[in-house]
This record gives structure tokens, sequence and C-alpha cells, in this order.
């Protein structure tokens, strides 16, 4: 698998498409510190580690998915790396950016409040 980022939000969003409780994702220790952030940020129910798998509960709010699309910002073939100054805003301000920073994972939010550029994984909203 070339990109296993984009294939565990993908497996969200197509779950959430075709209305499942829960999806199982690729372990790795990235992807599941991606999966916190949006369980952190109301995105999915909750995550747990399960033989080499992530077993991710989605959410619902009266049978409307809490995440509505993700899109992949930066890919395996071209990273995108923002400062600070310049980190993107997801319709501004409803949706949320993931930012790989030097100080971890966080959405674009915490990275301005901690001052830390870095590389934008995905947007989510």
């Amino acid at each position: 698998m070339v990109d296993p980022i984009g294939d565990g939000l993908i497996r969200i969003k197509n779950g959430y498409l075709v209305g499942k409780i829960s999806v199982k994702v690729r372990f790795s220790s990235l992807i599941l510190r991606i999966m916190k952030l949006l369980q952190k940020e109301g995105y999915i129910e909750s995550v747990k580690q399960d033989k080499g798998e992530l077993l991710v509960t989605l959410k619902y709010n009266d049978r409307v998915p809490a995440l509505t699309d993700v899109k992949r910002v930066s890919t395996p073939s071209l990273r995108i790396y923002k400062g600070v100054k310049s980190l993107p805003s997801v319709l501004n301000g409803l949706g949320v950016a993931i930012i790989s920073t030097p100080k971890g994972i966080m959405t674009d939010k915490q990275a301005r409040k901690e001052k830390a550029g870095g590389e934008v994984l995905a947007f989510v909203w």
C-alpha cells in the first residue's frame, strides 16, 4: 500500500457513506494518533487497537454522519509543508486541518496556538 494514511481516512469516509457502525483500519502509530485526534474533535466515536488493526466506531447525530468529507493534502509523492503563518483554515474554521508538527499531530488551531508549522496531512469537515 502506497498511502496508509489516505487509505485509513477514505475507509472512514466510505463507512459513513454506506451507514456502517464501525470500520477496520490498518494499524500504525501515526494512524492511531490521527484517529485519536479525530475522536477528540468529535468526528468519530471511539478507536480500539485489535491485532494489527484499529477498530474505529463511527459517530452519527440522528442518523447524520459526524464527518462529511475528507481531503488528503500531502501525499507520499508530494509533501506539502506550511509555516505557522500560512497554515490553512478549512471552511472558515468549521473543518479541521490535520498537521504533523515537530510537537506531534495536531489540528490547525492547536498548531497556531503552539506556533508550530509542519506537514499538512489532510482536511476533515
